[in-house]
């Protein structure tokens, strides 16, 4: 799993390399990722990770570019991980075939649809494989101090990680938070599809592995640091994609208050990356509130 420099660019005095590996959690593909480093990072001062999902079509890239972390992220010495959202390359029989399943839209699950298992395995990749591989590359980061956010699909990903992890008991995350998440991916199309398909259980599998709204229900009031921010011109929020308010009531029925789980809607925002730069130094700080303590 031995890493290879692609590229390295200098931003707010830190720097943002992306590297590739091959990855055996996606069967054997080449994978690529980028980190962002602060400044402020050595051996003698390891700097927390956070990490950032994407959303739909995206790769390690969009997020980097456009999302607005780095200056909060130097600022608070804060490295920041950038994965892809699929495997790439594996050439199964339709996985080009829609933009919203397949290359991708890897959903952040480990598949168990044989046509896909060998490959699709984006939560191993995430949880596991990738602080393994930064870990034995000896980068200047304390993997004991972890959190992770995310946008759509990513923002699935990213409370579902954190959830589970909190429900294993490993509690690999000090806190989430989200951009305009698919909050209640079983009750919706995006997630309904990705289910269906890369998992032998469909719906019913998803729904005790990777359904937000579901398992904030089976926490029993194990402490939490949640923000979801999501914008009331999303289309995809309007029709019905998002369902943020199924995640903000049950995690209110399962006894969390604001300072627990903090859903906001932000007026007028959309689905954009304009959005999401909008807020993304607000959620590098509202980490840093975790990962510093």
């Amino acid at each position: 799993m031995a890493l290879e420099q692609l590229s390295t660019n200098k931003v707010f005095d830190g720097q943002l390399v992306k590297y590739r590996f091959k990855s055996a959690a996606l069967g054997g593909l080449n994978a690529q990722f980028n980190l962002f480093v602060p400044a402020n990072a050595s051996e003698a001062n390891k700097v927390p990770l956070l990490t950032y999902l994407s959303g739909l079509t995206c790769t390690e890239d969009n997020a980097a570019q456009k999302g607005n972390f780095f200056g909060a992220a130097a600022k608070e010495g804060i490295a920041i991980l950038f994965p892809d959202t699929s495997p790439r390359g594996a050439g199964i029989e339709g996985e080009t075939d829609s933009w919203d399943f397949g290359v991708g839209a890897g959903f952040y699950v480990n598949a168990t649809h044989p046509k896909w298992s060998k490959h699709y395995n984006m939560l191993t990749h995430v949880t596991i494989e990738l602080p393994q591989v930064l870990e034995a590359a000896a980068l200047p980061l304390d993997f004991s101090r972890q959190s992770i956010f995310g946008h759509s699909m990513g923002g699935h990903g990213a409370l579902t990680l954190y959830l589970n992890s909190i429900l294993s008991g490993v509690k690999q995350y000090r806190s989430v938070s989200a951009f305009a998440p698919i909050a209640n991916p079983i009750n919706c199309p995006w997630g309904q599809k990705a289910f269906n398909g890369y998992l032998q259980g469909g719906i019913e599998e998803a729904k005790d592995k990777y359904d937000a709204t579901e398992l904030i229900k089976k926490l029993n009031k194990a402490p939490v640091h949640i923000l979801v921010d999501y914008g009331t011109a999303d289309n995809f929020y309007k029709s019905g994609q998002l369902l943020p308010e199924n995640f903000l009531k049950a995690a209110r029925d399962a006894g969390y208050d604001e300072v627990q789980v903090r859903v906001r809607s932000q007026d007028g925002y959309d689905h954009s990356y304009y959005f999401m730069s909008t807020f993304g130094a607000d959620h590098v700080h509202f980490h840093a509130n975790f990962l510093k303590a």
